[in-house]
């Protein structure tokens, strides 16, 4: 008899109504693949996007979510890091379909690495697809050296919270944004300095910056190009660099970049070894169970949580 396990199916495009926690089969592993039981998977905009039809999957039915921390169940041939029993995380197949909202998972070994010992299986889930988004932002697009000036806006949220971090660690002086409820949080991040984006027009107050990290994107990027010094970037994590965007950069003398995550197992190696090293932490702003995914969807979409939004399982 086929072993039978939960997963969030999504039948058509739309609002949260659309998802439903129903029965599938297990998935076998293929030749590099393992099948990993799922503890908790990590809750992202990119998934509600994605529900609403703005993502990259073919039409549904299909099983959303890209991040997931759980526990090795079985592998395939050619898979020589793992075996069964070994703790994971990991961001699979992104931008492809991987269906971390299930019980289960299988994908490709090494989109995988070695969950922290003492780090719990919620904040595993929530780091790969924001701290991955972050990473390669500051360290593999931008190259951030010490001592340069780097903006994170929504810095307390999923992508910000982990970008102040890794730019800190990085040796960077960090400006951040954030509600004033916020503050204390993110100055315990490491932000250098935090501004309340909702009294201070952040465009026409700073200026000689490095580096943009700009969660929120489209216009407000476009307004922040003239914080950035000559030579400077601005990466916009939503929506890209626009062409309005890019010529506002062009006129500045400045870069407009556009990041889409990936899947990366050097990256994930390098955000557990800030965790283990203790220059890193994962907020967590919330728990749900898999059939309270609409609930979750919420949150994330209501724009308010700070850190990371996470299901978890039953296994």
């Amino acid at each position: 008899m086929t072993r039978q396990m939960k997963a969030v199916v999504l039948h058509r495009f739309g609002d949260t109504s659309q998802l439903a926690l129903e029965e599938r089969p297990i998935p076998d592993p293929g030749p590099t693949e393992v099948l990993v039981r799922v503890a908790a998977a990590g809750v992202n905009p990119v998934d509600w996007w994605t529900r609403m039809g703005e993502g990259y999957l073919a039409p549904p039915p299909l099983v959303l979510g890209w991040d997931a921390a759980g526990v090795v169940e079985a592998v395939n041939d050619g898979v020589t890091l793992y075996q069964p029993g070994d703790e994971v995380l990991g961001m699979p197949r992104f931008p492809a379909e991987a269906g971390c909202y299930a019980e289960y998972i299988v994908a490709p070994a090494r989109h995988f690495v070695a969950k922290p010992a003492a780090m719990p299986y919620d904040e595993a889930a929530g780091l790969p697809l924001a701290g991955l988004t972050a990473w390669q932002a500051l360290v593999d697009t931008a190259d951030v050296q010490p001592g340069q000036r780097v903006l994170v806006t929504s810095a307390a949220g999923g992508v910000g919270h982990l970008a102040v971090q890794i730019a800190k660690a990085r040796g960077a002086e960090v400006v951040a944004s954030a509600s004033a409820e916020k503050h204390g949080l993110v100055k315990g991040l490491g932000a250098d300095e935090v501004v309340d984006y909702r009294t201070v027009d952040l465009g026409a107050t700073l200026r000689d910056l490095d580096l943009v990290i700009d969660s929120i994107g489209g216009d407000n990027s476009e307004r922040l190009v003239p914080t950035l010094r000559t030579g400077g970037t601005i990466i916009p994590v939503f929506g890209g660099a626009t062409e309005a965007i890019s010529r506002a950069a062009e006129r500045h003398g400045v870069r407009a970049i556009t990041l889409l995550v990936e899947p990366d197992q050097i990256g994930l190696l390098g955000l557990t070894e800030l965790i283990d090293s203790g220059r890193l932490r994962v907020v967590i702003d919330s728990r749900w169970p898999l059939d309270q995914v609409a609930a979750a969807h919420a949150r994330s979409e209501s724009g308010c949580a700070t850190g990371k939004i996470v299901l978890t399982t039953s296994v």
